[in-house]
């Protein structure tokens, strides 16, 4: 195999489309070197969709030549058609919301702040870790609090949050 570019691998790593098994690709065109990268995942996911759609490729066998799942190729065929080449990238890892400032949490954190309006977010967080026993940081309490005023569609409304100021 030829010798991979460094910054190459940096760039895909960066933007999460480096393919962790590109020795897994064994499909020619990758394999040959030149245009196509099998550690380019982007490229590896589009071309095993494309062979399935254009060329018939049965998709247990466009799987296996390029090292993926049968559910990962019919996902990527989904991706693809429903959001184009951009859908075929990875999305972000971790968490996508707050796990502990659920809705009950919050409705109960409004509540303690419309009876009163002077509790600090300090006071709301330790609130929430007497009531719900969660422990969560007085800024993740604002940020939380603030969002759900912006979008009214959140959860019922309640006492803006301040914008300015150290609340605890």
């Amino acid at each position: 195999m030829a010798r991979r570019d460094d910054a190459k691998d940096a760039a895909l790593a960066a933007s999460r489309t480096l393919n962790g098994d590109p020795q897994k690709v064994t499909d020619p065109a990758f394999t040959a070197g030149g245009f196509f990268d099998p550690a380019d995942l982007l490229q590896v996911k589009y071309e095993m969709v494309r062979q399935v759609e254009v060329e018939g490729v049965p998709v247990a066998a466009a799987a296996r030549t390029f090292g993926f799942a049968r559910q990962s190729a019919y996902n990527a065929r989904a991706a693809l058609a429903a959001g184009g080449l951009a859908a075929l990238i990875p999305g972000k890892p971790g968490p996508k919301g707050g796990h502990k400032l659920t809705g009950p949490v919050l409705d109960h954190l409004q509540a303690l702040l419309e009876q009163d309006p002077r509790l600090t977010f300090g006071e709301l967080a330790a609130q929430a870790a007497q009531r719900f026993g969660i422990q969560v940081h007085p800024r993740s309490v604002r940020r939380a609090l603030e969002r759900r005023t912006a979008d009214p569609g959140a959860g019922p409304a309640g006492p803006a949050a301040p914008k300015s100021g150290r609340r605890g």
